[in-house]
């Protein structure tokens, strides 16, 4: 490959480094919820094969925005049939909700038990029960990647709440502070991972920045040298005349001194 086919393909590199960094650091300033899928690829990204243009990100972005709603539901908790609210959760495993869940429930004094349910006994939680004590039943169960449904149930003493009481707006407050909460914690982690990534894409250009100095000085020098090399053989060019003349009147000297050897021998001979 030539040092111009080298040069311009490093260059081809450069910039899609470079629109793959812009790009990923327009996402990660983006603060709704993301798809696993999305974010695997930002996290993943190959600058070199995939470089996803932003018109087609503005298009798909505004349909990853997750609201977080709270819903009320007859659901199969608390040992029967009870009212209980629902919640979806964004890309926290099931663990993570799980103890995220029973550290706000002991936060709340309650005594965490875990089997099937996650059980708060006798926990305090003064916007819904004042000083009373509230037993509190959750689940956690995976919908799909990437989504997790909370279920809460709260258990009054001898009734669960449900919304025939002014007091469930308080506990959705709850379930869905937790939601939110736990969901933007779950990604922050994610963020880090792209801001990673994004790092090492930086990291990555600089380095290429870096070996484009190189080259350039490496082409200089090859210059420098090709310059250098040409002088010097059009210097053994001229020496390799001269030599040949050389040979030629060197032969001419030889010849004339072989007569001169030979008259001397001769009379060296003729002497009796």
């Amino acid at each position: 490959m030539s040092v111009k086919v080298k040069r311009k393909k490093l260059k081809v590199e450069c910039n899609e480094i470079y629109k793959a960094r812009s790009k990923i650091e327009i996402l990660i300033e983006v603060r709704f919820v993301f798809p696993n899928e999305i974010l695997s690829l930002i996290t993943n990204l190959n600058p070199m094969k995939h470089i996803i243009t932003l018109s087609l990100l503005f298009i798909i972005f505004p349909s990853f925005a997750q609201k977080i709603k709270v819903t009320e539901s007859i659901e199969n908790i608390g040992g029967n049939k009870n009212p209980a609210l629902v919640v979806s959760i964004f890309d926290a495993t099931p663990d993570e909700v799980e103890n995220k869940w029973k550290s706000l429930m002991k936060e709340y004094k309650g005594k965490v038990s875990i089997k099937d349910e996650v059980f708060a006994d006798n926990a305090i939680i003064s916007s819904i029960n004042g000083n009373n004590t509230i037993d509190v039943y959750a689940k956690v169960e995976k919908v799909k990647d990437g989504e997790i449904k909370l279920i809460v149930a709260f258990d009054l003493g001898g009734a669960f709440l449900s919304s025939s009481s002014d007091k469930l707006k308080d506990a959705k407050q709850i379930v869905h502070d937790f939601a939110v909460k736990t969901t933007k914690e779950a990604i922050a982690g994610q963020r880090k991972a792209a801001e990673k990534q994004f790092g090492s894409l930086q990291d990555d250009q600089h380095g290429l920045e870096k070996q484009q100095r190189k080259l350039n000085s490496n082409i200089e020098d090859y210059k420098a040298k090709i310059e250098d090399y040409n002088q010097r053989i059009k210097e053994a060019q001229n020496n390799l005349v001269k030599n040949k003349n050389d040979q030629e009147k060197k032969k001419v000297e030889i010849d004339a001194q072989k007569k001169v050897v030979d008259v001397v021998v001769a009379k060296e001979n003729a002497v009796e």
